[in-house]
């Protein structure tokens, strides 16, 4: 490696980032439901927000599929009040859901202009719009196809404005999304041609962006920090306290952590803006300028969602404001004025839910509100006046910290993980300690008796407690089987959530692992100590759960040769370096992984006083063992008077070798064979191999369609520039004076039929013309 220099210079940011010679630039995305966020980090550049096509920092997540073309982000919106049911948004509540969560209906409820269909093989939903003739559009789309357009339209936006490409990326996620939730957002990116280094907490992504940057105000006394993040289309409020702590790799570093997590899937400025524009729709109505309910109208109520959100925004600065939409409905104008205390009637409700994530991140930490130092706004929503004056009385400080970007926090902190996980970039340390908001347990079945009569016992362990810190390793032994079983994956006790998220949650049951070839493991080993079958599972830094592998163990005992005489060492020395025969290590031995987190035993009082036993029978000696090894002690130590000297002197000598061999520890091996894993998903059934292969090539097919769109596109244009430039030339003295009259006639001629056919014909032809329009170029000149 050549030297190391810097990016950025402490007067410009405070995150020292450094870049090897070979550099590859990343990028983080931070995924909201209505909106998103790009940054980069590339050398000379530390940490920068993305501009779109427009200039804009955040862009919508809006997918429109039209007959010809796609359009994405702005454009894409801008569609949205012409024909809405070509654009698809908040596509991030469908994620991971059945078609019966209540998740699906309130979505249809708010889109009604969607076709939202179960998927007969996931029991997902998908779109389907048949409204188009093209084969290609008639398909159905996941909501993870779509969100993977929107994924590689967000990389093709990094990479225009980075000048380079990008494939690495960190992508923000609620806190709150289960792994059902992760493993879609996963799949989407595959989809989009991203290579994920982390799915990263939207929360602990503000809590890093602040922490990075008052890096020298961390020390080793605890500080815990609130950040109430309201966005479109949900809260969450969560507790971090930062400190500085000791580690063998880097020394003294400052560190996060996630002490507390409170949320609310639905609440966010998206509902009020769903309440304006009903608001708005009852006042048109109740004008009476047309006989139609605009309620039925989609286009009319995109129009009126638009104008909602406009308002919101101005009356957070006024305390009221007049609302205009020009042709609403059938030529009618419509005009309205709207107060700020209309607004706050209108989502009363919603208001006097502000202060439960708050609550609820208390409640997990086991934090009082004198023991919080400062509360942070975080998300566009907080904005609402009302959502202030709220939350400043909840948590009783005297002002709420705004001394963050609300917006940007997000995919700034992202970034700079990205930064840290990419091996081209070298940054400051800051650990970062996650939480899981959902325990996970395992549950398993097995033969028990009491009084006499057998049954079958049910049993969990818990694998990762609630607010368990990730990335984490464990590993559950099974004692109690010598033949093939299963167990399940389940998340554990729920009850801290309401029945209305409970119900939005999803199933319960994560995955069935089934197991096989337990039995022949103990028919091949029947001559070794079983020591269980051992799980090793592992929640990665993204927080999906993973079964790295499961094994069955046992220990057996290795006779060690005896030692041998100093001529025989060197003998075989010099006879291993002329001849090389080294020995190979025993097949299937294993040593045992150190970071892996033993997962103690669960349940009730039975099964602690079944596993104290099995403890008890495997480190204390049988007693009739114990004695009859005094015994024989005794018996060795003292011979009978009669015997003869010689038996005295055998008695001696063997005597002495026993108590050689009792001071010699016996060396014991640890065997390990690998077991077939099936595992059957019980919450939401991930894509196979096949089918994200064939939704590549379906995005693919649609992104070569747009790009040869464009590339027609292009080559018209430059036919267009090259007709009137030519033509203008024809009148230049230059030309004139070297060509004739007929010439120019002839040129003038050709230059006006290629404009003809480009008119009548140029913008509907197939992309297989453009050589013909090559071809027109030429014959213009010829």
């Amino acid at each position: 490696m050549s030297g190391v220099s810097p990016l950025a210079s402490p007067a410009s940011c405070s995150v020292s980032v450094c870049v090897f010679a070979v550099t590859v630039a990343v990028m983080s995305v931070d995924l909201g439901s209505e909106w998103m966020k790009m940054a980069i980090v590339k050398p000379g550049v530390p940490m920068e927000i993305v501009l779109n096509k427009e200039s804009r920092r955040k862009t919508p997540i809006a997918v429109c599929l039209k007959e010809t073309e796609r359009l994405f982000g702005d454009n894409a919106l801008a569609m949205s009040v012409k024909n809405p049911k070509t654009v698809y948004r908040h596509l991030q509540s469908l994620l991971g859901k059945k078609h019966e969560n209540l998740q699906v209906a309130l979505y249809r409820k708010r889109f009604p202009e969607h076709q939202l269909q179960e998927d007969p093989e996931r029991g997902t939903v998908y779109f389907r719009n048949s409204d188009f003739s093209s084969h290609i559009l008639e398909m159905q789309y996941s909501p993870e196809e779509l969100l993977g357009m929107v994924l590689n339209y967000s990389r093709g936006l990094s990479q225009d404005f980075a000048e380079q490409p990008i494939k690495d990326a960190v992508i923000t996620v609620p806190a709150f999304f289960n792994q059902a939730e992760r493993r879609a957002v996963l799949q989407a990116a595959q989809m989009g041609g991203v290579k994920v280094l982390q799915l990263i907490n939207d929360n602990t992504a503000v809590a890093l962006n602040y922490g990075v940057f008052r890096r020298k105000d961390i020390d080793s006394t605890a500080k815990n920090v609130m950040f109430y993040d309201m966005g479109s289309g949900s809260t969450t409020a969560t507790i971090v306290t930062y400190q500085t702590v000791k580690t063998k790799e880097s020394g003294t570093q400052p560190q996060l952590q996630i002490r507390g997590v409170g949320f609310d899937r639905e609440l966010g400025g998206f509902e009020m803006d769903l309440r304006l524009r009903d608001h708005l729709a009852q006042l048109f109505n109740a004008q009476k300028k047309s006989e139609k309910d605009v309620r039925e109208n989609h286009r009319a109520m995109a129009k009126l969602l638009k104008e909602a959100q406009r308002l919101k925004t101005v009356l957070s600065a006024n305390m009221e404001f007049m609302a205009q939409v020009e042709g609403l409905m059938d030529d009618i104008d419509f005009k309205a004025k709207v107060s700020r205390s209309d607004f706050e009637d209108l989502c009363g409700d919603l208001f006097e839910r502000v202060p439960g994530p708050v609550q609820d991140a208390l409640a997990t930490a086991e934090m009082k509100l004198d023991e919080i130092e400062q509360v942070i706004l975080v998300g566009g929503a907080t904005r609402v006046p009302k959502v202030q004056e709220v939350l400043l009385k909840a948590v009783e400080k005297e002002e709420l910290g705004k001394n963050i970007n609300a917006d940007e926090a997000a995919a700034m902190g992202a970034v700079y993980q990205a930064a840290a996980l990419s091996k081209a970039f070298k940054v400051k340390p800051f650990l970062v300690r996650d939480a899981a908001v959902f325990p996970i347990q395992v549950e398993f079945t097995r033969d028990a008796e009491e009084d006499g009569l057998k049954s079958l016992k049910r049993n969990r362990r818990i694998l990762f407690q609630r607010m368990a810190p990730y990335p984490q390793r464990k590993v559950i032994t099974f004692n109690r089987y010598n033949d093939d079983f299963s167990f399940d994956i389940n998340y554990g006790d729920l009850s801290f959530l309401s029945q209305h998220d409970l119900s939005v949650f999803g199933s319960l049951n994560l995955t069935t692992v089934k197991l096989s070839g337990v039995g022949s493991s103990f028919h091949k080993h029947e001559d070794a100590e079983s020591k269980g079958i051992k799980a090793h599972f592992n929640m990665d830094e993204s927080g999906v759960l993973l079964l790295d592998r499961v094994e069955s163990v046992f220990e057996t005992i290795v006779e060690e040769k005896e030692e041998e005489s100093t001529l025989t060492k060197l003998g075989n020395t010099i006879s291993t370096l002329f001849g090389g025969g080294s020995s190979e290590p025993a097949p299937n031995v294993t040593e045992p992984v150190q970071d892996e987190e033993e997962v103690p035993p669960e349940s009730g009082k039975d099964d602690k006083d079944e596993v104290q036993k099995e403890e008890a029978a495997e480190e204390k000696p049988d007693d009739s063992e114990k004695s009859e090894k005094t015994e024989e002690k005794v018996n060795m130590s003292l011979p009978l008077k009669e015997e003869k000297d010689e038996e005295k002197s055998e008695n001696a000598e063997a005597e002495k070798d026993v108590e050689e061999k009792k001071a010699k520890p016996q060396k014991k091996a640890k065997i390990s064979e690998e077991i077939t894993v099936e595992l059957i998903i019980n919450d939401v059934s991930d894509l196979t191999a096949d089918e994200v292969t064939s939704s590549k090539k379906k995005l693919q097919d649609l992104t070569n369609r747009d790009l040869a769109k464009h590339e027609r596109e292009k080559m018209l244009n430059n036919l267009e520039a090259f007709i009137f430039e030519t033509q203008d030339k024809l009148y230049q003295d230059d030309y004139q004076l070297v060509l004739s009259e007929e010439e120019k006639e002839q040129i003038s001629a050709k230059l006006s039929e290629a404009s003809e056919w480009m008119d009548e014909d140029g913008y509907s032809l197939p992309v297989t013309v453009g050589c013909h329009l090559k071809v027109t170029g030429s014959l213009c000149v010829s």
